[in-house]
């Protein structure tokens, strides 16, 4: 694997970080503004819906600009909306640092990832967007528990201001390491939407925010959920993150493998055993040992999904990949933001701590069924293009035959009609 895929990896820990890390400081964050739960978890929605938002916005100005200069620009970003929001002296203006920063997170991995995908053989894609996300993962394990066990003793504006402090070696990372790659010829923002126009981006962007979005139902409130329910301490919530991140890695890795051999049948799996796994912590997380198992499960499940629909997004979106990257980063972040919406909401309506898992499953089973339909919809388009073929290849034969340059043609206007579905 390429150097360069160590600073898109190191840019991912920083932004990783600055995305979980508030997970585990909203009572901290909701006490010193006066808030409550449900309205702090407005700084994982708000930075959520700036992902999304951000994604195509910061993309589309990027086309421009070499892809190393834009994931310096979006580098900077980052550290001036993480700087905020150490600052923030109301909750307001937090919320507003969250938006800043979130506004790098989706153009950073979308480019980032066709960057990755680009460095390596066709068969290795998988495996280096996986690498590039193990930085994301490894915050979890590193960065976000750090930062939870800082902000708990020494405040957690000392977090922020650390996460800022990532954000510049992130910079400096990618500045070294990351090569000026030559732009795609011919490729318009124009050429980048008509992507949108295929079924099977939108599918696998929608799987994208069902599927990651129940993981989000359950983790946004972790905290509250863990002390009020499992009967940990507050102090405790640190190593459950890590179980969390250790999870994230180790689906990282093996969604990343396993991508490049059997993409579909690993989504199968991943996304019903997530299913089952929140709805199952509705019970468990009411036992210490088996709510840590399962802190660490959907973790793993969770993340052994994204490298596959990253990789789907770009497989479909041929020759024009950057804002489709982008937007599926954004779709993982819709689906964070509406699946802690809809926990806030449970929550708030008295079902308790636990009733975010039970949103959380049913995400999850709805992301099954529409990968289920996709794959459908895949086996039919290339069977209707096999019929295509036959026909006309048949009419050829029936009037005399076709050409080797004729029947070959046939076979490539087939191909596109089943490539274009």
């Amino acid at each position: 694997m390429p150097l360069a895929l160590l600073a898109l990896a190191i840019g991912a820990f920083g932004i990783g970080t600055t995305e979980f890390v508030i997970m585990g400081l909203l009572p901290e964050v909701a006490g010193d503004f006066g808030v409550s739960i449900p309205t702090a978890g407005f700084l994982v929605t708000g930075y959520a819906l700036g992902v999304m938002i951000g994604a195509p916005i910061m993309t589309a100005l990027g086309t421009k600009v070499s892809r190393k200069r834009m994931l310096m620009v979006l580098m900077g970003l980052f550290i001036v909306g993480n700087l905020l929001s150490a600052l923030a002296p109301a909750f307001g203006v937090m919320l507003i640092g969250r938006i800043v920063a979130s506004l790098a997170h989706g153009a950073f991995f979308g480019i980032g990832s066709v960057v990755a995908a680009d460095l390596v053989a066709p068969d290795k894609k998988a495996g280096a967007i996986a690498m590039m996300f193990t930085g994301l993962t490894v915050a979890n394990v590193v960065g976000v528990p750090l930062g939870t066990l800082l902000g708990q003793t020494a405040g957690w504006r000392i977090t922020f201001a650390a996460v800022a402090a990532l954000g510049v070696i992130g910079l400096a990372g990618v500045a070294k390491l990351v090569p000026e790659l030559p732009k795609a010829e011919g490729v318009r923002l124009r050429h980048e939407l008509a992507a949108f126009r295929n079924v099977q981006v939108l599918l696998a962007m929608a799987m994208t925010v069902l599927g990651f979005g129940g993981v989000f139902a359950a983790i946004t409130y972790i905290a509250p959920m863990m002390t009020h329910v499992a009967g940990f301490a507050d102090t405790s919530v640190t190593w459950l993150l890590v179980l969390f991140g250790l999870g994230m890695v180790a689906g990282n890795l093996v969604g990343g493998k396993f991508a490049d051999r059997a993409l579909m049948p690993l989504l199968y799996v991943a996304l019903g055993a997530l299913a089952v796994v929140l709805a199952l912590f509705t019970v468990t997380a009411h036992h210490k040992v088996a709510a840590a198992v399962t802190i660490a499960l959907i973790g793993a499940l969770g993340f052994a999904t994204v490298p596959p629909l990253q990789k789907r997004v770009l497989d479909q979106a041929k020759g024009a990949p950057t804002l489709a990257s982008a937007v599926n980063i954004g779709a993982f972040n819709l689906g964070n933001a509406l699946s802690a919406w809809l926990g806030g909401l449970v929550i708030a309506a008295g079902l308790g701590y636990t009733a975010p898992n039970w949103v959380g499953a049913a995400l999850a089973a709805a992301a099954l069924v529409l990968a289920v339909v996709s794959a459908t919809l895949e086996r039919r388009s290339v069977r209707v293009g096999r019929i295509v073929t036959g026909a006309q290849a048949a009419g050829g034969v029936a009037v005399g035959g076709a050409t080797a340059a004729e029947a070959t043609a046939t076979d490539q206007a087939a191909q596109a009609t089943v490539d274009h579905h």
